[in-house]
């Protein structure tokens, strides 16, 4: 049975920076992110770069859903280097346009960790480490949405 951990409240963008770091940290096998656009992640931040590498470096396996990738190919050059060193371990996908109403944001760490927003266009959400209990409804809802997708971001396609 899994003990009763805390939930971690945010409201602001540093608040869920600093959640969405602690996850990346944590994660070693998987993180598996929804968002429509990723615009607000800072994927392409030094901070997130360096634990994503890290992340990667070890063979972890990044798998993303967006409704829109434009903000990503924008503003986050150092994501798309980091789609093209490890284009192997990471898959980008784009949903079909049946579930392009969901409005949500999340990301799963290793089936164990949660940080997620309630609604894309706000900053308010919550952060639950070690729970594998509190991730298995987002786990199962992850793999519902993966199922409406097709195949998005790749190396090739942005020219790297």
């Amino acid at each position: 049975m899994d003990r009763q951990i805390p939930r971690e409240v945010f409201d602001t963008r540093a608040g869920f920076q600093a959640q969405l770091e602690a996850c990346l940290s944590r994660s070693r096998v998987a993180l598996a992110m929804f968002d429509p656009d990723f615009g607000w992640w800072e994927l392409g931040s030094t901070g997130n770069d360096a634990l994503l590498r890290t992340f990667l470096r070890h063979g972890g396996r990044l798998r993303l859903v967006a409704h829109d990738n434009a903000r990503l190919e924008r503003d986050a050059p150092r994501f798309l280097r980091i789609l093209h060193d490890y284009g192997h371990l990471v898959e980008c996908r784009l949903t079909n346009a049946s579930i392009r109403h969901l409005t949500d944001s999340f990301c799963i760490g290793d089936e164990h960790h949660l940080v997620r927003r309630f609604h894309s266009a706000h900053f308010r959400g919550e952060a639950i480490f070690q729970s594998p209990s509190s991730t298995q409804s987002y786990l199962e809802r992850y793999q519902s949405i993966w199922a409406e997708t097709r195949p998005g971001l790749q190396a090739g396609v942005t020219g790297l």
